[in-house]
């Protein structure tokens, strides 16, 4: 059964190494760039925390794989197709309103399962979420706090929170599909059942809004194919400037 479960285990390993990766990469880009200084720290303390998260999960999907590649060898040394992240986090930064929300939907997203994965039969995975849930906490907060700040502000720090609600809103489908493989996985406890954590989303996202002033957008046709390797423009850009060194000196060390 482990054999057969194999590809399976290493796609979903993947996508959760490559979620924390691209958004992690995504917000490393503010860099100097935030609108405060407090801010700028904060940002990057976020991608710290999901660039460390990226790690432990490639190195246990790596181990998974029993190719001889390393969590470092499947961040720089795969093309774009054969990412696995969710679309909601190779979407481009825009303006601080649209990437507070963006956290808000991965961040609540991602608390739901981490806590869920520490009951995992994976006990490296069950390991790896336990020690992930306080910071994932901690980034789910902050972002709460501005969007309700922002969409409790002025009429445009308002308008800006709605145009990132309208942009992401599209990528949540995604975050709770269950494909056949994956759903192999959940009955064999390898893997949470992502669908199920739809309603507690649902209610604190909402809880959020409707403390920012702000209606839950209208749903409509979801965009997915991320998890199985169709991504827009975005990653291409992502991993031109992520992967260039290791492209450029293929093997080299420091």
């Amino acid at each position: 059964m482990a054999d057969l479960l194999q590809p399976a285990r290493l796609a979903s390993v993947l996508a959760l190494g490559d979620d924390a990766l691209i958004l992690g990469q995504r917000l490393g880009e503010w860099c100097g760039h935030a609108p405060t200084v407090e801010l700028d720290l904060s940002l990057a303390n976020l991608a710290l925390d999901l660039i460390g998260q990226a790690q432990l999960f490639l190195d246990h999907a790596a181990s998974i794989e029993g190719a001889g590649r390393d969590g470092d060898a499947l961040a720089f040394r795969r093309d774009v197709h054969d990412f696995r992240n969710c679309l909601l986090v190779e979407q481009p930064n825009g303006d601080f309103g649209r990437t507070i929300v963006r956290q808000l939907l991965f961040s609540v997203w991602q608390l739901a399962l981490f806590e869920a994965m520490t009951a995992l039969r994976d006990a490296r995975l069950a390991e790896i979420a336990a020690k992930a849930v306080k910071e994932v906490a901690y980034h789910a907060r902050l972002a709460s706090d501005w969007v309700i700040r922002l969409g409790d502000g002025t009429e445009e720090s308002h308008g800006r929170i709605v145009d990132g609600l309208d942009w992401h809103w599209r990528f949540i489908d995604e975050l709770f599909t269950v494909d056949a493989p994956e759903q192999a996985l959940v009955d064999a406890g390898l893997a949470v059942d992502r669908a199920a954590l739809r309603p507690a989303w649902d209610q604190s996202i909402g809880s959020v809004l409707a403390k920012a002033g702000i209606d839950r957008p209208k749903s409509g046709r979801g965009v997915t194919g991320g998890r199985q390797g169709r991504h827009g423009e975005h990653l291409g850009h992502i991993l031109s400037e992520m992967q260039f060194l290791q492209r450029a000196y293929p093997g080299a060390s420091w």
